[in-house]
């Protein structure tokens, strides 16, 4: 079976570039989400002393991991033992899910769409489905910056990250880093409610990211040159990246979005508001350019050209190995 791994890849990345991510389908990654959220209302109870906190975010974290790996690995096995041609399937259906490509593209041509409608009201509706700041009061260039800011995020969180572990070990180890990933949208907040609970999962998921985040940033680099067709981008971005990319409160988002804000020549980050109250962030690259719509089909792009490089790298390590 193992020779046939690197196809098997191919496979997941372009079931995701025709189907996405359909609500009607069964997706692990949102059964992901009832989970922490059962788990989440059930652990978390009232706000208690940090310590007591941080280890209840933690048992919640060993529940998540155990039981997506366990499943994971179960129905691989199962699989496995039963037929052949049933692993594959099971093997592509895992994968498969785990990978965003066409998703990040969809939410952000709408928003990009509504954009060009001139409803800035719908604009803000549609990036509230893919940021975790405050949008009801953002103008057009804040949504634009948001959504290029997403977008260079998504990149590594459901493109890069996904296909980097799917290679490396397989679908358990994709949706292992998914229930990390995921975890840490959910949980790994700094307000209030999360600070203490949510620790463990900010904190694994800087660790699972650590690797791709940098890759990321790199073929992000790569990428600009061919969707911009000028090597300038190239040494614009690296050094954008190299610059900036520790600004970020993140260890690893302000990679991506520095590589992204060097490639485009515009200006990320900033001050912006999370439930209410307000959040100062550095900015992120020079500003050379003016941050208009064509940033976020120029940022799409960049995205999809890091996609097939990470493929074909994924791909090519697979044949050799």
């Amino acid at each position: 079976m193992d020779e046939k791994i690197f196809l098997l890849l191919i496979l997941c990345f372009v079931l995701d570039l025709i189907f996405g991510d359909p609500e009607w389908f069964p997706h692990p990654v949102r059964m992901m989400g009832k989970l922490i959220n059962i788990l989440d209302n059930w652990l978390r109870g009232e706000q208690s002393n940090k310590l007591r906190e941080r280890i209840k975010g933690a048992i919640l974290v060993i529940f998540v991991i155990g039981i997506c790996g366990c499943f994971a690995y179960l129905i691989l096995e199962i699989a496995k033992r039963l037929n052949n041609y049933l692993w594959y399937f099971i093997w592509v259906y895992l994968g498969y899910t785990t990978l965003a490509i066409k998703d990040l593209h969809v939410k952000s041509k709408a928003i990009l769409n509504e954009l060009k409608n001139n409803d800035i009201k719908e604009a803000r509706s549609e990036l509230s489905k893919i940021v975790g700041r405050d949008t009801e009061n953002i103008d057009e260039e804040k949504i634009i910056t948001a959504t290029v800011e997403s977008i260079a995020e998504g990149t590594n969180d459901g493109i890069v990250a996904p296909l980097f572990y799917l290679a490396l070990g397989g679908p358990l180890l994709a949706i292992i880093y998914k229930a990390i990933n995921t975890l840490d949208s959910m949980l790994g907040y700094k307000n209030k409610k999360y600070i203490n609970f949510g620790w463990a999962s900010a904190r694994l998921d800087d660790i699972a990211n650590y690797i791709p985040a940098r890759i990321t940033g790199f073929l992000i680099s790569i990428s600009s040159a061919f969707a911009t067709s000028s090597l300038i981008t190239i040494h614009c971005s690296l050094k954008t990246m190299l610059r900036d990319g520790t600004f970020h409160p993140s260890p690893n988002s302000g990679i991506s979005e520095a590589a992204m804000a060097g490639a485009l020549g515009v200006r990320l980050g900033g001050p912006s508001f999370y439930h209410g109250k307000e959040v100062i962030k550095p900015y992120i690259g020079e500003g050379k350019n003016e941050v208009k719509l064509s940033c976020i089909t120029s940022a799409l792009n960049i995205s999809f050209i890091t996609s097939i490089l990470i493929l074909l790298i994924g791909v090519f390590l697979k044949w050799l190995i």
